[in-house]
């Protein structure tokens, strides 16, 4: 590999660390963003293994020429590509294929059964849209910092509240937590 690869910019594909983008690049070493697989790492230039997928369209001084709306725009689509909504939560193996039965307590109605991805997709999608309204509240520029406490203190109430629908998750780390006192 040429050293022109190198230039800030750049994008590459690394075995392990998967697509990323070449950030810094000092006299002995590379540093590269990967979105995916581990955040900024730093290579060796004398051991680099990595494929160039596209060359840099940087100038040479590495400076990005953007006006503020571009450099929004550009921004927006990288956060509306890699935000937690795009993530998919998996229902634990012991509930795939499984059926909810609600049972009324009046023996004359029916229950309702309803199949457990169902629910547990209904579950996701409002853990997410919860998460949504966190971050809109966090980043109102309208709202003082005492109102985005109280809010938050909701939100958090509200994941307590849905701490009973941990035992649908494959991974502890999706869990919801309230608070902590």
């Amino acid at each position: 590999m040429e050293e022109k690869d190198f230039r800030v910019g750049t994008r590459i594909d690394h075995e392990k660390y998967g697509e990323g983008i070449i950030s810094q690049n000092n006299n002995l070493t590379i540093k590269a963003l990967f979105v995916r697989g581990g955040g900024e790492i730093e290579f060796s230039k004398a051991n680099v293994q990595f494929e160039v997928l596209a060359e840099s369209e940087l100038p040479d001084d590495g400076r990005p020429r953007l006006d503020v709306k571009e450099f929004e725009r550009m921004l927006t689509l990288v956060l509306n590509k890699f935000n937690g909504i795009e993530y998919k939560a998996e229902l634990g193996k012991k509930w795939e294929g499984g059926t909810m039965v609600l049972q009324p307590a009046n023996p004359e109605l029916k229950p309702k059964e309803i199949p457990i991805e169902t629910f547990f997709h209904k579950i996701v999608m409002m853990r997410d849209r919860l998460r949504v309204l966190e971050q809109n509240i966090n980043s109102h520029p309208g709202l003082s910092d005492e109102d985005k406490v109280n809010l938050q203190q909701y939100i958090t109430r509200i994941y307590g509240s849905m701490t009973s629908f941990n035992i649908l998750f494959d991974d502890k780390n999706d869990y919801f937590v309230g608070s902590k006192l």
